[in-house]
């Protein structure tokens, strides 16, 4: 990997850690398809494991008193973790064009629907009843692509969730995700110390930059941060379907 190589990575995971300081997600978002340019996407989703592990755990721990009670998050989580290592299987084995297609097509349809209907709001009742199969589908995506949030941000944000329960209830979810691909990409063979080792290395960045993510949204409005979110779904979606149509 060259220099410069190297500083485009470095970059992309700081603004990484950015985006994940001021909305609890948006780490792998950049890195992942940043470290695609340079390298395969299967090394990209391994370099990305501890990062996602040791940041949302210590996001799911700072906002632990914001975390939803009742059976929601339990559901979610769980079937997020047993989707994680499902999906890790089509890491390995399987492409993810179409599934990222499909994907990107249910997150426009999402950002068009809220911004025709902004005070629309996905009821606590509703999202218990939804919280297995999203997670499930957000899991195998985490597994297969390194990437959840379509899944997961979109249904977090259309339950209008507050900045603190937001961030504890997507960090709850990722740990469950990523602690489940940790055993299930080693089984498979795709996991070496040598991987463990630049993974924790891809911390640093993220990591230091995260605080300033973290002011920024502090002083945001709800607004502000629910256009925020939207954003970072359009970018998502975007860099999803250019993935899918051209098979990057």
């Amino acid at each position: 990997m060259s220099v410069s190589e190297l500083a485009i990575v470095f970059a992309c995971l700081a603004m990484g850690g950015i985006l994940k300081g001021a909305t609890g997600a948006g780490a792998p978002i950049l890195a992942i398809p940043a470290m695609a340019m340079v390298v395969d996407v299967r090394f990209a989703v391994i370099i990305m494991l501890v990062p996602n592990l040791l940041t949302n755990l210590w996001q799911a721990w700072r906002f632990r008193k914001a975390r939803p009670s009742g059976p929601f998050l339990l559901g979610f989580a769980g079937a997020g973790g047993i989707g994680a290592g499902l999906g890790s299987v089509a890491l390995v084995h399987l492409p993810a064009e179409l599934l990222s297609l499909v994907v990107a097509l249910g997150v426009v349809l999402y950002i068009v629907l809220r911004l025709a209907r902004p005070d629309a709001k996905l009821s606590l009742a509703v999202a218990e009843r939804l919280s297995v199969p999203v997670g499930l589908a957000a899991g195998l995506l985490q597994g297969a692509s390194g990437v959840s949030a379509p899944i997961t941000l979109s249904f977090l944000n259309a339950m209008r969730l507050e900045r603190p329960v937001f961030i504890a209830t997507v960090s709850t979810v990722f740990v469950a995700m990523t602690a489940l691909q940790f055993p299930s990409l080693f089984l498979l063979g795709a996991l070496s110390w040598q991987n463990l080792l630049l993974s924790l290395l891809a911390l640093l960045p993220i990591s230091a930059f995260m605080p300033l993510g973290s002011a920024i949204a502090a002083r945001l409005p709800r607004e502000a941060f629910d256009r925020m979110i939207l954003v970072l779904l359009a970018l998502l979606a975007a860099k999803l379907m250019f993935d899918a149509l051209t098979g990057a």
